[in-house]
């Protein structure tokens, strides 16, 4: 189907750059002439709406349900701004940023968002959504955006009158509604399929370490150990009868790094100089984390496959395997008798959920030292723990990898989207006789193929920062 796609019979100079070329019969026409600003006020009874980048607007009771976040509105909301369905919605200090969409629900939203609705029934408030939320004009916003810095840039009313959209006849948007849906539905139940397949991967991942590290199975033979004892310790169970049970205080030295006073890139760092071991270096994000260095003054410094515990954070509580660094805000575990530390990293990221559901803080959790006095996990002889070490890091390199590459797919999934939006609501192909050949679905086959997103994506609801800075 989408092989058929041809472009227009002819084409025009839109005259706008981030448009280029457009079917020679469609208009493109200025802001002020598609949309009016609307600043309906004093409804202080309605749900409230956030504008997300990665999902346009969504009910902010949604979002916060399974979210760490809060709700950071004022408590006087005679000053919010109605939402009608078909209304768009952006956030001026973040649209830039694709922090724009057309709204499905009712509600209102911070004074600092824009709020536009559509002059003419003749253009499809889904066809502008479709068209709003496109790379192309994420950067055609931040061209019309000023401010100081990109934290400050905002994009105002004023200047969204000022830009140019693509506007085919309303049959053609109707077309293109349907084509776009459509495809989004099945790149959507794709993407689910592909995320279902990472997180079966991951549980499948985290069953093969408990059953190895706590001696459910013996990974020399791939069967049961002869006999077993009760450990005495709820979450390990039986172990085998010949392994130890001991507290991590027995068998490790925690030391406690700090920050470097001075960081450094790679190309400005001294001579001798050391990775600073940042909790993005430590997941081995180097490609999207930067890598910053420091000086060894005093500083406690990691070698490879040291065991590190993130003490502070929203992540503490966390294990990592050391690359070799100088440990900041972290925890070296360093043993104090002959282990294999590969062995304990797997043992020690099953005690992860209770640890972290132990700290404590106002704010910022954090890890009580005396936890690790009350750890307890289960020992088996060296040659064991070796065994042990060697089979997990073969088969979750296994599993790693494919999880890897699910994810690729799912990035590539998203890109191809993207791409294909641009390219139909900006005319460079034409959708038409595809969009009439295709079958109606009825609702039950459409329920259920929004695609999972992380629950930690950002929330655009500054209010009080923006208010603050004399926003409206």
């Amino acid at each position: 189907m989408i092989a058929n796609l041809k472009p227009y019979a002819a084409y025009k100079d839109s005259g706008v750059p981030w448009l280029g070329q457009v079917p020679e019969h469609w208009e493109v026409l200025p802001g002020r002439t598609v949309f009016r600003e609307i600043n309906d006020r004093g409804h202080t009874d309605e749900q409230m709406l956030s504008v997300t980048i990665t999902r346009g607007v969504l009910r902010q009771a949604d979002l916060l349900a399974d979210s760490s976040k809060k709700d950071s509105s004022n408590e006087d909301k005679s000053n919010y701004k109605l939402v009608q369905p078909g209304d768009l919605v952006y956030n001026k200090m973040r649209a830039w940023q694709g922090a724009v969409g057309v709204s499905a629900y009712r509600g209102i939203v911070s004074p600092a968002y824009i709020v536009q609705r559509l002059r003419s029934a003749e253009n499809l408030p889904r066809y502008m959504h479709f068209l709003l939320r496109t790379p192309l004009f994420a950067s055609e916003a931040e061209r019309w955006s000023y401010g100081i810095t990109s934290d400050q840039w905002s994009l105002r009313a004023e200047e969204f009158k000022c830009i140019y959209f693509s506007l085919p006849p309303l049959p053609e948007q109707t077309a293109i509604v349907r084509f776009l849906d459509y495809m989004d539905r099945r790149i959507r139940r794709y993407t689910r399929a592909k995320q279902k397949l990472i997180k079966l991967l991951e549980e499948y991942r985290q069953a093969l370490i408990h059953q190895a590290v706590t001696g459910k199975i013996d990974v020399r033979t791939g069967k049961t150990y002869p006999s077993y004892k009760d450990s005495g310790v709820p979450w390990l169970g039986q172990v085998p009868e010949h392994w130890e049970v001991c507290a991590v205080r027995d068998i490790t030295r925690p030391v406690k790094g700090k920050q470097p006073k001075a960081l450094y890139s790679e190309d400005e760092a001294p001579v001798g100089a050391q990775p600073y071991l940042t909790m993005e270096y430590l997941r081995g994000h180097t490609g999207t984390a930067k890598v910053y260095y420091a000086q060894n003054s005093g500083f406690v410094t990691a070698v490879a496959d040291d065991v590190l515990l993130l003490w502070d954070g929203a992540n503490a509580g966390e294990f990592f395997t050391a690359k070799a660094g100088i440990v900041s805000s972290t925890a070296a575990l360093l043993p104090i008798t002959q282990h294999n530390k590969r062995y304990l990293y797997f043992i020690l990221k099953q005690c992860e959920p209770w640890l972290r559901a132990l700290s404590t803080g106002m704010g910022i959790p954090h890890v009580d030292g005396r936890l690790l006095k009350q750890m307890q996990i289960c020992l088996p002889p060296l040659p064991e723990q070796t065994a042990i070490a060697e089979y997990l890091d073969a088969q979750t390199s296994k599993l790693d990898t494919a999880i890897a590459a699910t994810h690729r797919e799912i990035e590539l999934l998203r890109e191809y989207r993207e791409r294909l939006i641009a390219d139909v609501v900006t005319g460079k192909v034409d959708v038409r006789e595809v969009a009439a050949q295709l079958p109606e679905e009825p609702p039950d086959q459409e329920a259920g193929t929004e695609e999972e997103e992380p629950v930690a994506e950002e929330l655009t609801t500054v209010d009080s920062q923006e208010e603050s800075n004399g926003e409206e």
